[in-house]
């Protein structure tokens, strides 16, 4: 497209972008002032920057946004972009906003000069039942997200319509006879990205955003191609800046589930590697770190903090997150694609990225007590397909789960594709078992026969006291791709409660 003189429709936002590239930066604010306009709404992006000319084409183009108009007078260029087409702009149902809301405003958490101690929690009871973490969100939540996400709803908007949602998650559990409670990660877009968009100097944009920002566009594109969730449907976390923590990631999630009941509560997080293989774009052509160990110094300490506030806050367990371990060691030969990201970043083979794995998570843990933290590992959790998700026992994992500095291990272990539990034996007796009776994929529900059957092996291998009850993992990994319908995860925690019940009478 060729420059014009003036452009023939007024924008209903305009920012100036000043010399940064596509690839520096200048993405990141289009993706902050796009968001919150409707379909049809119009952008200007102000640019001194010659490359934009050849680059934001091709955003638009790959993003399915139009380019409507650009013009050029001297070094100073002016893009128009309409958000979708601009069929779209007269049918638009409201007018787009003039202000961009505050699309990050977080619940605050005062840092003070030395980290909080651990206080006393409810201890968990041998064979404790409890979900891993996520639940389905209602459509209504889904909607807060994602209007939250465009800067349609505040943040203490959302904040509320969370806390409703939280309320029916943790009902849920009570009915079934949860021993120990989550918050079904209710206010979470995901398991792992929400911590993107919560850090300082990281914002979450779609994945299909980044392709403008790296060295070779076309072979990411490949890459994209290949994943089982659409790119411009999942957000990825950028770092542009050094990371910091000035505001909780998830004491507040804790502190709200306390008040709804009085039970042992645990809260999941993503693992520092899990978040250092996503946030470690080795192909970004602009990156504020130089090497993957010195964004994962900070990494590390960001969820070392929130970790001392999350054990002074009174939760019984702080679950960490690893699902992309099984990738390192079953990724190459398994065929499918590990949709567990991180699968975009650099990785080294696998004995090194375990040792990388487990000196990360025991950096954050060190010092802190063990039975209070846990470690969750499984193959992939984005589809109810058991066929896409990856396949291999837990022999190659063995050692890294016995050194690693946690007190409990969250494995799944009715689905096939895990192996046989018998390999698992030979971890640590010092370590809790939390072994996964039920698959979360599965619609049908299983039997209270089938699952004591489970529950039987578990002690059989493990002994009664090192054993708790879970489903193989979460019930809805990603907020918009849920495995399971809400009825149907409290009907499988019901039943793991009732084989429970068998088991011990």
């Amino acid at each position: 497209m060729d420059p014009v003189a003036s452009h023939g429709h007024t924008p209903d936002v305009s920012f100036d972008g000043g010399n940064l590239d596509c690839g520096s930066g200048l993405l990141l604010l289009i993706r902050r002032h796009i968001d919150p306009l409707e379909r049809g709404g119009l952008l200007e992006i102000l640019s001194t920057d010659a490359t934009v000319e050849v680059e934001l084409p091709a955003w638009c183009r790959l993003t399915s946004n139009e380019l409507v108009s650009w013009t050029r007078e001297g070094k100073q260029r002016s893009f128009l972009v309409c958000k979708g087409t601009l069929a779209e702009r007269a049918s638009a149902v409201a007018e787009a906003p003039a202000t961009i809301a505050a699309v990050h405003e977080r619940v605050p958490v005062t840092i003070p000069a030395s980290l909080p101690k651990p206080q006393p929690a409810p201890a968990l009871a041998p064979l404790s039942v409890m979900g891993v973490g996520s639940w389905p969100r209602p459509r209504w939540m889904l909607q807060a997200v994602h209007d939250r996400f465009r800067g349609r709803l505040s943040d203490a908007d959302y904040q509320a319509t969370a806390d409703d949602a939280v309320r029916l998650c943790v009902d849920a559990q009570l009915r079934a006879g949860a021993d120990v409670l989550t918050d079904g990660e209710q206010r979470r877009d995901s398991y792992a990205s929400f911590v993107g968009g919560l850090l300082d100097n990281c914002q979450l944009i779609p994945l299909s955003d980044l392709t403008a920002m790296v060295d070779d566009p076309d072979k990411f594109e490949r890459e994209l191609r290949a994943l089982d969730v659409p790119a411009a449907e999942v957000r990825h976390p950028v770092v542009f800046g050094h990371l910091g923590r000035s505001h909780s990631l998830a004491v507040h999630e804790l502190e709200f589930v306390r008040e709804c009941a009085d039970r042992p509560v645990k809260v999941t997080l993503p693992g520092p590697y899990l978040l250092t293989r996503t946030m470690w774009l080795d192909c970004l052509k602009e990156m504020p770190y130089g090497t993957r160990e010195d964004l994962a110094r900070d990494v590390v300490r960001v969820l070392r903090e929130e970790l001392y506030f999350l054990l002074a806050s009174g939760a019984s367990l702080v679950q960490f997150d690893e699902p992309v371990l099984t990738e390192v060691v079953h990724g190459a030969q398994s065929g499918n694609r590990s949709f567990m990201c991180g699968a975009l970043s650099e990785k080294l083979e696998p004995g090194l990225e375990l040792d990388f794995a487990v000196g990360l998570l025991n950096e954050v843990t060190r010092g802190l007590p063990t039975e209070r933290l846990g470690l969750h590992v499984c193959r992939g959790n984005w589809t109810p397909d058991e066929s896409a998700a990856l396949a291999g026992d837990y022999t190659p994992l063995l050692d890294a789960l016995s050194r690693a500095e946690v007190g409990t291990l969250f494995l799944e272990l009715s689905t096939p594709r895990a192996g046989e539990a018998a390999v698992l034996k030979a971890l640590p007796d010092d370590k809790r078992i939390a072994v996964g009776v039920v698959n979360q994929k599965l619609d049908t529900v299983e039997s209270p026969e089938d699952v004591a059957g489970r529950i039987e092996q578990a002690i059989n291998l493990f002994g009664e006291e090192r054993v708790l009850l879970t489903p193989d993992c979460g019930f809805a990994t990603f907020a918009d791709n849920p495995v399971a319908s809400a009825r149907t995860a409290e009907a499988k925690l019901r039943a793991i409660v009732e084989a429970r019940d068998r088991v011990r009478g």
